[in-house]
């Protein structure tokens, strides 16, 4: 699994339009609010050209690339928080994710009516924003009443968490997400439980005109600066375009994107972007049964990232054999690699690297 992302924007800002290109599912994607009733869930395959030239090299009997699950979360309206629309009804399911796309409107169309009479993509962040905040509201409230019960009582545990608490509620009081303070690694960790939907990494695409291709226009512009305020990406995309991609034969794609200005798929672009903000990289493992792509963080040591195939690798690990990606595919075997003096033996401190192609020794 790459990682969980949830899709969140205004109704009629063609959040459900993405999602359909991006995960080739059928949410509905009608012209009016609320018709994303159900979250729709889709597994989107990481694309990887150095997985498809491992699987030429060895032609396994199977290839499998990392995924993206994707969650088509419904149309949030102002006031969602306190449960108009449907947004209450699924703010919930954003829990689960561990990044949140936030999609905006930056295109104008009449016959597409938008929530707020008006195309303002920076409005529209400010009120899921605001909703977000609302809702980790709510959360902090209700335990920040227990914790101080028990901080009075002498609990330990309740004494130190209670002052972050108080920081979290003052600062959601003040609506400010909770990816916009600063936290300590060890305050992030008392307060992870709680998995605050602020707290979470954003993406914002900006969903744009066909002739808006590639750089956006004046709207984009302002998602730009809103988001340079906290360190966020922005990924230009079209969803009527990534529509379209979808139905073409590859060749055909090749061609429709160079005439818009583009080398790849908006969906591939979204994908980077929400593994760089996560801070995730790829490694490979290779033989003639399977090559196999896997995630894992940016600074995982060996154990760690045998772990991500099954705890008993990390359990009983032993050793890993380390080649670069590159290096296999330049000189076609693991042989000639070792021959080369290119094939490393790394114990239990190895950082992982970015394209490592990996085989593991353990004992359980």
């Amino acid at each position: 699994m790459g990682f969980r992302c949830g899709i969140v924007g205004l109704p009629n800002v063609g959040k459900s339009t993405i999602f359909n290109a991006l995960a080739k599912a059928h949410a509905a994607a009608s012209n009016y609010p609320f018709c994303t009733i159900e979250p729709n869930v889709g597994m989107v395959p990481v694309p990887d050209q150095r997985l498809n030239e491992l699987s030429k090299l060895y032609n396994p009997q199977k290839t499998t690339p990392t995924m993206v699950e994707f969650y088509d979360i419904a149309g949030l309206v102002a006031g969602a928080s306190k449960g108009e629309g449907l947004g209450n009804q699924f703010l919930g399911h954003i829990k689960e994710v561990e990044a949140i796309l936030h999609v905006v409107r930056c295109f104008e169309d009449p016959n597409i009516v938008h929530v707020g009479s008006t195309v303002d993509p920076v409005r529209d962040i400010e009120v899921i924003d605001t909703e977000l905040c609302l809702k980790d509201l709510d959360t902090i409230n209700a335990r920040y009443n227990k914790t101080e019960k028990l901080a009075k009582t002498g609990d330990k545990d309740a004494k130190e968490k209670l002052p972050i608490y108080e920081r979290v509620k003052k600062t959601l009081e003040d609506g400010i997400p909770l990816r916009r303070a600063e936290f300590s690694d060890k305050e992030k960790e008392l307060i992870k439980d709680l998995a605050f939907l602020t707290l979470k990494t954003v993406l914002y695409g900006a969903n744009v005109a066909e002739s808006d291709l590639p750089s956006g226009g004046k709207h984009v512009d302002a998602v730009r600066k809103k988001a340079a305020e906290e360190g966020a990406e922005v990924v230009v995309i079209s969803g009527k375009v990534e529509s379209e991609l979808i139905d073409l034969p590859e060749e055909d794609q090749k061609v429709f994107l160079k005439e818009l200005g583009l080398t790849e798929p908006g969906l591939y672009s979204l994908i980077r972007a929400g593994y760089r903000a996560l801070n995730l990289i790829t490694y490979f493992t290779a033989g003639e049964k399977e090559v196999r792509a896997w995630t894992v963080r940016n600074g995982a040591k060996a154990p760690e990232a045998a772990g991500v195939i099954h705890s008993d690798f990390e359990r009983g690990f032993i050793r890993a054999e380390v080649m670069r990606c590159e290096d296999l595919l330049k000189f076609k075997t693991s042989v000639a690699v070792k021959e080369r003096g290119l094939l490393r033996i790394e114990g239990k401190e190895y950082v992982v690297q970015d394209g490592d192609t990996m085989l593991f020794r353990f004992s359980v």
